[in-house]
C-alpha cells in the first residue's frame, strides 16, 4: 500500500451552529460555503451547500461528518464525504474554538474521504479511498488528501 497525493482542499465555512447536547454528544453544524481543491489529477471548486455535522464528545474530541459537492475544472460533479476526528489539549481546542491561528502540529485532525460520481472521466474516484491530514482556521478547513493505492 502506498499514499499518492490526490489534492489539497480549502473548504470555506459559515460560523458554527450550536444545536446543544444530545444522546450522542454536543451536536454542531457548520455549513460549507465554497472553496477550492488542487491536485495532479483532481482540481476545481467546492460548491456551496453541504455541511459538517459534527459531535463534540465529553473529552473534547470532535467526530467529523461532512458531505458536499465538488465541481472539477472540466465540469464534472463529484460528491465527497469525509469522516474523521479532531482532538488535542483543552487549551489548544479552546484557541481553535476562538478562531485563533493554531499550528496543526499542536492537535490531531485526520480524515477518511470517499467519492461518488457518474462522470466517466472520474469513475476512478468511486473506487478510491483517501486519507487526509487537516488544519482548522477561523473560517476554513485545509486538508491534504492522499489516495490509498
Amino acid at each position: 500500500m502506498n499514499l499518492e497525493p490526490l489534492a489539497t482542499f480549502h473548504v470555506e465555512l459559515d460560523p458554527v451552529l450550536d444545536l446543544g447536547g444530545s444522546q450522542w454528544g454536543h451536536r454542531r453544524v457548520i455549513n460549507i460555503v465554497g472553496g477550492t481543491f488542487e491536485g495532479p489529477r483532481l482540481s476545481g471548486e467546492v460548491l456551496p451547500g453541504g455541511a459538517d455535522w459534527q459531535v463534540v464528545h465529553a473529552d473534547g474530541m470532535i467526530s467529523i461528518d461532512t458531505r458536499y459537492t465538488l465541481r472539477t475544472h472540466d465540469g464534472a460533479y463529484v460528491y465527497i464525504t469525509t469522516s474523521g476526528v479532531r482532538h488535542g489539549a483543552p487549551e489548544v481546542l479552546g484557541r481553535l474554538a476562538r478562531g485563533e491561528d493554531v499550528d496543526p502540529a499542536e492537535y490531531y485532525f485526520r480524515l477518511f474521504c470517499r467519492f461518488e460520481t457518474g462522470d466517466d472521466r472520474y469513475l476512478w474516484l468511486n473506487r478510491t479511498l483517501a486519507v487526509a491530514s487537516a488544519a482548522r482556521a477561523a473560517t476554513a478547513v485545509r486538508y491534504e488528501a492522499y489516495a490509498l493505492t
